[in-house]
């Protein structure tokens, strides 16, 4: 499966998979086959990081 390249509609599209369908950002990276540590690098490009505790990007 493919996940978006831009940043912006990355951090929308996993934010949106982790709300309705995963209970974990490792869960959700098994599932599309990345890797969690390059999205937590890719939105970490654009200032947001991984929080555990709401399973979201802030």
């Amino acid at each position: 499966m493919n996940i978006p390249k831009d940043p912006v509609m990355l951090l929308s599209f996993v934010n949106t998979q982790l709300r309705d369908n995963y209970a974990s950002l490792d869960e959700f990276a098994a599932a599309y086959g990345v890797e969690a540590e390059d999205i937590k690098k890719k939105l970490g490009d654009i200032d947001y990081s991984y929080d555990e505790d709401g399973n979201r990007f802030v």
